[in-house]
């Protein structure tokens, strides 16, 4: 997980000098998660939540572009009908996007969380709201493609798979699907 960290900064220093001279498009965006955890063997159920922050994109070419993200999102799960946890990240992807087109996207990349609220929901209203031990810390990557609907309006899906584990016993890691509507300034 360092490695990719690692790799992901001197990937962004070698390329600075390209950044400098390109295009930058900032933005603002938000949407839909979908999410839910994987691992062990309870049966959960998926939440629905939001995700909202901003964005630059940096253009390298016309068919390359960097993506840094800032975000605030509500990830969690409801397990078997009694207990609800929400989890709110701060959340710092950063995507390689590559156009296949004017309109169309691919883009892939790792993505750090760092926890800012964790809370569980418990369904039987005699038992107080508590927090969880979620982990504070969170690593993925990240799959999607966008479509630009015009010169400023986008919209994204992506899948985020957690690569870290959100509790240790058992190993539970994060799954969320996003559906996103972003504009560019």
């Amino acid at each position: 997980m360092k490695n990719l960290l690692l790799l992901s900064i001197i990937a962004i220093l070698g390329l600075s000098n390209s950044i400098i001279a390109q295009d930058v498009n900032f933005g603002l965006k938000t949407g839909l998660n979908i999410s839910n955890f994987t691992g062990g063997d309870a049966d959960r159920n998926n939440i629905f939540s939001f995700h909202v922050g901003g964005f630059a994109e940096f253009e390298l070419n016309e068919k390359f572009s960097l993506q840094p993200e800032l975000l605030y999102s509500r990830q969690g799960s409801e397990a078997e009908n009694s207990i609800k946890i929400k989890l709110d990240y701060l959340v710092i992807p950063l995507m390689a996007k590559y156009y296949l087109s004017e309109k169309f996207s691919l883009e892939a990349g790792p993505q750090v969380s760092f926890l800012v609220n964790d809370k569980a929901e418990f369904n039987n209203s005699s038992i107080a709201d508590a927090e969880t031990d979620a982990s504070s810390f969170d690593f993925g990557l990240n799959l999607g493609f966008g479509y630009n609907i015009n010169s400023n309006l986008f919209a994204q899906a992506r899948y985020n798979y957690g690569i870290t584990t959100v509790v240790e016993n058992p190993d539970i890691k994060n799954s969320v699907f996003q559906i996103s509507l972003g504009y560019k300034f």
